[in-house]
């Protein structure tokens, strides 16, 4: 059973910073490509951080420059550091995993057979 808790949003205001945990558990988290979407109301999840098992890491235009993924392999947490924050980045944030490596689908949620239950970004101007 593969759980994934986050934590970490809030309501912050535009060009501040927040920092989103995701905790890992019930699988060998090192072997998986692993992600955070977000989802505006009424629009499809859009990946804005991967990270894969070798480290290496993408990021759409969006966020480039203003979001950092890790992850600590030994505690088992992936983070989101974001920077900058704009009141367009308001949104839900979702942890996500998958057993095979990110390549190409990155930012395809279907792909991705772990969620985490969300937590909750506000950015206000």
């Amino acid at each position: 059973q593969v759980q994934l808790v986050e934590s970490g949003g809030g309501s912050v205001q535009a060009g501040g910073s927040l920092r989103l945990s995701c905790a890992a558990s019930g699988y060998t988290y090192r072997r998986s490509c692993m992600a955070w979407f977000r989802q505006f109301p009424e629009k499809e999840r859009e990946g804005v951080a991967t990270v894969d098992s070798d480290g290496s890491t993408t990021y759409p235009d969006s966020v480039k420059g203003r979001f950092t993924i890790s992850k600590d392999n030994a505690k088992n947490i992936l983070y989101l550091q974001m920077n900058s924050l704009k009141p367009e980045d308001t949104a839900m944030y979702y942890c996500a995993a998958r057993g095979f490596g990110c390549g190409g689908s990155w930012g395809v949620p279907a792909y991705y057979t772990d969620w985490g239950q969300g937590t909750q970004v506000t950015v206000s101007s």
